[in-house]
C-alpha cells in the first residue's frame, strides 16, 4: 500500500477517494476517526490519509489526483442536456449524469 493523498479537510479526501474509486482503484482510507486525537498527537497525524490498496495502480491514480488538482482554477461548466451548473472537477453533470461535452478551439 502506498499513501497517495492526504489533507486536513475530510471533505477534499473523500471527494478524491470517490474520484480514484471510480477509475477502479481500490483505495483504503485511514485517520478517518483520528481527528479527536488532536492535541495527543500531532495536528498533521490525525489528517486523513487516502492509501492505494495496489502498489501496480500507484502512478495511475497520482495521475488522476495531478489532472483533478490542475482543473482547480478553471471555470465551472453548463450541461447541455439539462443546463445544471458543474464544478470544473467533474466530468460528469453531478445531475443528470450526462457527460461534459468540451468544445473544440
Amino acid at each position: 500500500m502506498k499513501l497517495i493523498y492526504t489533507h486536513e479537510n475530510g471533505f477534499l479526501v473523500n471527494n478524491v477517494k470517490n474520484i480514484i474509486e471510480s477509475h477502479s482503484i481500490d483505495v483504503v482510507l485511514k485517520n478517518e476517526f483520528s481527528s479527536g486525537a488532536v492535541g495527543e498527537v500531532s495536528a498533521f497525524d490525525a489528517w486523513m490519509e487516502l492509501w492505494v490498496i495496489n502498489d501496480n495502480e500507484l502512478e495511475r491514480a497520482l495521475e488522476i489526483i495531478s489532472a483533478m488538482q490542475s482543473r482547480a482554477g478553471d471555470p465551472d461548466w453548463f450541461c447541455q442536456q439539462c443546463a445544471e451548473q458543474n464544478d470544473a472537477s467533474f466530468d460528469i453533470c453531478w445531475r443528470c449524469q450526462s457527460e461534459h461535452a468540451v468544445s473544440e478551439s
